[in-house]
């Protein structure tokens, strides 16, 4: 619940130490006023900013006592585990069950859900991102329904992002569906950095729900991300 206090404070504690390194001359004039800059001056390097659904109060899609937010921080924290084992920076938003809205103690709105969207948003504004990537399950009337599923913005790096994501899921199950844009959605329209929405299944689905409640369903979807955001910084970085 204190991580982004704890984000804030590391920041400082970079900055304050740089200043005390740096030696003072007594006699120099004092330097003129200077724009502020934002706080991701003192990363050096971009992260893969990846966004697990829901939380807390908020446990997404359910079937049968299956709650969707339990599905999407397994797959995530996989999926950070395996990027950090590759040197690629990363960094997850959500680490536990807790609603991210609960953090956002800036915004004027009294709803949770717009509070909850408006905090991953800012955490791409916060720190040098490549690519925002938000993790979902899938949920349809018709339990033959299955496969993922990858929503991206109107533009190129995220549409370019979506279709090898999509290439790498459909290793795993087959899927009828392609990549398409979201422009309803909050977070492809206000990420400024290349996003996606990724449903990685259906949890009405009796082989989707084996695969997104097993461990080694779990991990195999984090593999297959993992390959993907590596294709994907391969053709543009």
């Amino acid at each position: 619940m204190y991580k982004w206090f704890i984000i804030r404070m590391l920041i400082m504690l970079t900055v304050a130490q740089a200043a005390a390194a740096w030696p003072v001359n007594a006699h120099a004039q004092p330097a003129a006023p200077q724009e502020k800059q934002p706080i991701s001056h003192v990363f050096t390097q971009r992260f893969v900013l990846i966004d697990a659904g829901h939380g807390g109060i908020d446990g997404g899609t359910v079937h049968h006592g299956i709650l969707e937010k339990d599905i999407n921080l397994a797959i995530a924290q996989k999926l950070y585990l395996l990027l950090k084992s590759k040197g690629v920076p990363v960094i997850l938003n959500r680490t536990g069950d807790y609603a991210l809205s609960d953090d956002n103690r800036w915004s004027a709105t009294r709803s949770r859900h717009r509070r909850d969207l408006a905090q991953r948003r800012q955490l791409s504004e916060e720190l040098p991102i490549s690519m925002f990537l938000s993790i979902h399950v899938n949920w349809a009337k018709s339990p033959s329904k299955r496969g993922p599923m990858v929503i991206h913005q109107a533009e190129g790096r995220s549409q370019a992002l979506a279709f090898l994501i999509q290439q790498e899921l459909e290793t795993l199950a087959p899927s009828p569906h392609l990549p398409d844009t979201g422009s309803k959605y909050y977070l492809l329209r206000r990420v400024k950095q290349p996003a996606v929405i990724v449903e990685t299944g259906f949890i009405s689905n009796a082989k989707d729900r084996a695969m997104l409640t097993s461990r080694k369903g779990q991990s195999r979807i984090a593999e297959r991300l993992c390959d993907a955001i590596i294709h994907y910084h391969t053709l543009y970085y």
